[in-house]
């Protein structure tokens, strides 16, 4: 133990006078290890663990998808639950439903998402409460009312009530109603996204009533089967409902994770991969330091092995150096983990992620790169103790001291290993640029409309309110002057939805054309307004006016995508467009009589992305909002200034009509919804990510050449001043230095264009951008060029400084 002890102190002392060596190879292994680590533990919280339920692996949803890929819930009838219930491939059903009511415990009412959960709910996700208790069979008897019982999710709770325990058995007041707070369910149950959950009351159902259903599949039975076995029950939904249906949807099943794992899958692994990379970099990086250490001593353990040292006490105390750089880099790497991981989290598309997702480090990955990189310096600390344990001492005495060069094949290893870093920081780099570039295309996507000083206030129309056409029509309208009247806001419009994914797809009929339910086209319900605030252009004929807004004129306006497809001539003027499901269905939907007959076409305007940055513009109808009125509304504030500055202000405005009417949803600028849409959150995420991931590959592998160079201009002083004496001017050493790093530098280069070629396809499909553009990888290219002679030029121009003379007295 005390010899241990004293080569560790030895060792220590040696790390201790070369400090640039020892923080190079620390910091190396650290940054690997922290940045693998923190990108695996979101990988596997949000791909490989993401659901708090019970067998979340067979719990499933069906949907519908149109032609043109948009999916929709599925909602069924009360007999076609009754046979889902029955199916063999089903073990248990959840139904399940929505809406909005109003938290009046408050002075100020405030919205509350309420999903409606049947009594099985709880048990069938398998989660218990955090506090206090869920449903009971008594909360919810069979074909009995339900308790009015309530359980709040612990968001909610914690913004509500502050987190305060004792509101366990207190009562919350929805919509006049006292309910009473049996529970709180913990952070990571957010299923629906739900405020809190109320018993669903069945007892009221009839054969138009339609739930919402979640289905655990028995063991055994596979998704394919299951939808096999259910077909046939959707098929006579929609021959009992044929208006409700196109020709061509596609009835698929769906997990509770495929929704993440589709949207962001590929990106996460893509990132995965990409540290993974940085992780061989930094250890290639601490092995190029070692191996140059090692071989610089040389001199030293010959002199070690002449006074009587054993080959083995030189393996020692080279392998306790090594350990020591290991533990100190793995310390520092879990250290910089637990920093690093809230980083990565914080930059994480939260629109794609499920409320309370939880992202802790994932331990077992943080123990293998600790294990990786303690054994990468090991092994790489003992290849050198291994070669230089029994040294022939007579030739390395013989030999200029501390500058003896190192042997052929080291030299060779060390050439290996700066082409690998260079090659392994190309592919990295590569991918980056595509990736910055996939961003800048999204960034610059031609929406059609301009979202700038706009803001969508979102307010729900609550059970029981506004049950008539007028009452409803005169409340929307008072909601829109009253906002236009706010100090600050210069006009105001009312749409159904808004920006950037503001339309629905419908089927709809074209006079004299008989082919209802091939066409599906995007619709929204707006007022003239819109496209004023907008600034949506009007190519052709003219807007509605607000005079047949308020008396819901059956007019439409279609875009210019709308006459390409349909009108190729433009004769589209003066036809009409039939949009069968734009019928009433009180008191939740109202519509004015005749809503689902023939619409003149009054006008064409500009074409505008409205179903997503990453969407073709598809064919749009609009229609006044007061032709067919669901049960909230969009109020679209264009402000002088900053939109969300005069928030406040706004939600005064529309208290002020009716308390119990609040406006729900956070408020947002169209511009931020536009940076929360997935494909903008995803392609920033994967261009930050990758940026630092491929910077910190850089300076790793500039880091390793330099050290390199540094290593070989030292072990060669004797040799340049030789050269030198017999008439070598400068420039040549310079040159010489330069040549010989540039061999590796081109290897590595022509290496990683082959790899960048070669992983095009992969790559691609993952960052959404090629990456064998040959600009790209030509500018890449330069970089690391530039790059490698900054980290080359500086020993090499000290090399061209050594004096003959002084360099030959260090013989």
């Amino acid at each position: 133990m005390s010899i241990f002890l004293q080569d560790v102190r030895f060792a220590l002392r040696q790390l201790w006078k070369h400090p640039g060596f020892a923080l190079t190879a620390i910091l190396s292994l650290a940054l690997g290890i922290a940045a693998t680590v923190s990108v695996f533990s979101v990988v596997y919280s949000v791909l490989i663990h993401p659901s708090p339920y019970a067998h979340a692996n067979r719990i499933v949803q069906f949907r519908v998808r149109d032609k043109s890929g948009s999916e929709d819930e599925i909602y069924v009838s009360r007999d076609h639950i009754a046979d889902l219930r029955n199916a063999h491939a089903f073990e248990d059903l959840v139904q399940m439903d929505e809406e909005y009511l109003a938290d009046t415990t408050v002075d100020i009412p405030q919205d509350v998402d309420v999903v409606y959960l049947s009594g099985n709910a709880f048990p069938f996700f398998g989660v218990p409460a955090y506090l206090g208790r869920t449903f009971l069979p008594s909360d919810a008897p069979p074909n009995q009312a339900p308790q009015p019982v309530v359980v709040l999710t612990y968001q909610y709770w914690q913004r509500r009530f502050n987190g305060n325990q004792s509101v366990i058995g207190q009562p919350l007041r929805l919509d006049n109603r006292n309910y009473t707070i049996l529970g709180i369910m913990p952070a990571r149950f957010t299923w629906w996204d739900a405020d809190v959950y109320v018993p669903l009351d069945t007892t009221a159902s009839t054969d138009s009533s339609i739930y919402i259903t979640v289905m655990r599949l028995r063991p055994g039975v596979t998704r394919a089967q299951a939808l096999s076995e259910v077909r046939p029950i959707f098929q006579q939904m929609i021959r009992e409902h044929p208006n409700l249906w196109i020709e061509g949807l596609e009835i698929n099943i769906q997990g509770v994770g495929d929704r993440i794992s589709r949207s962001l899958g590929s990106t996460l692994y893509l990132l995965f991969a990409a540290v993974l990379l940085l992780l061989v970099i930094g250890c290639v990086n601490v092995s190029i330091l070692l191996l140059a250490r090692g071989t610089g001593r040389r001199h030293e353990f010959a002199v070690r092995a002449a006074v009587g040292g054993s080959g083995w006490r030189i393996v020692r105390q080279l392998l306790t150096e090594s350990l020591i750089l290991g533990l100190a880099g793995a310390a520092l790497g879990v250290i910089a983990t637990y920093r690093s991981t809230p980083f990565v989290v914080s930059l994480l598309p939260f629109q794609l992620f499920p409320r309370g997702l939880e992202i802790p480090v994932h331990v077992p990955v943080l123990a293998f790169s600790v294990a990786l990189a303690i054994l990468t310096s090991i092994l790489f600390g003992l290849f050198p103790a291994l070669q230089l344990a029994n040294p022939e001492i007579r030739e390395v005495m013989q030999a200029t001291t501390q500058k003896a060069a190192g042997s052929v094949s080291s030299r060779r290893l060390h050439a290996f290993l700066i082409a690998g870093q260079i090659a392994l920081a190309m592919v990295l780099l590569t991918a980056s640029a595509s990736a910055i570039e996939s961003f800048r295309t999204v960034i610059h996507t031609d929406l059609g409309f301009d979202p700038h000083n706009v803001a969508d206030f979102s307010i729900p129309v609550h059970k029981h309110a506004y049950p008539t056409w007028e009452a409803r029509a005169n409340y929307f309208t008072q909601l829109r002057d009253q906002v236009a009247r706010t100090q600050g806001v210069t006009s105001a419009s009312l749409a159904i939805v808004a920006p950037p994914r503001s339309t629905w797809d419908f089927p709809i009929e074209i006079l004299g054309r008989n082919t209802f339910g091939t066409r599906l086209v995007d619709i929204n319900l707006v007022d003239p307004q819109f496209f004023t605030i907008l600034h949506i252009p009007l190519l052709r004929g003219r807007l509605w006016d607000e005079s047949e807004t308020q008396r819901g004129a059956r007019l439409a306006v279609v875009n210019q995508e709308f006459v390409r497809r349909y009108f190729p001539n433009g004769d589209i003027l003066g036809h009409s467009v039939r949009i069968p499901r734009l019928q009433g269905h009180p008191p939740g939907i109202l519509a004015v009589e005749g809503s689902d007959s023939w619409l003149p076409v009054i006008g064409v305007v500009g074409d505008a992305r409205n179903g997503g940055l990453d969407q073709p513009v598809k064919p749009e109808i609009y229609v006044p909002y007061s032709l067919y009125m669901v049960a909230w509304i969009q109020v679209l504030a264009q402000t002088q200034g900053d939109p969300l500055a005069m928030e406040s202000a706004i939600r005064r405005q529309i208290a002020g009509i009716n308390p119990e009417q609040q406006v729900s949803y956070p408020v947002q600028s169209i511009t931020e919804r536009i940076k929360q849409e997935p494909v903008w959150a995803r392609e920033h995420l994967i261009a930050v990510l990758a940026s630092v991931f491929s910077a910190l590959a850089l300076v790793l592998a500039t880091v390793g050449l330099y050290s390199v160079v540094s290593y070989s201009v030292a072990q060669r002083t004797h040799e340049f001043g030789i050269r030198m004496a017999l008439g070598a001017l400068r420039r040549h050493i310079l040159l010489n230095v330069l040549s010989t790093a540039g061999i590796s530098v081109g290897t590595g280069l022509l290496v990683g264009l082959i790899l960048s070629f070669g992983l095009s396809g992969l790559l691609s499909r993952w960052i959404g951008n090629t990456t064998s553009n040959p600009f790209l990888v030509l500018t890449v290219g330069l970089l690391l060029v530039v790059v490698a002679l900054l980290a080359c030029i500086v020993p090499a121009f000290r090399a061209s400084l050594v004096q003959p003379m002084k360099a030959l007295r260090t013989e």
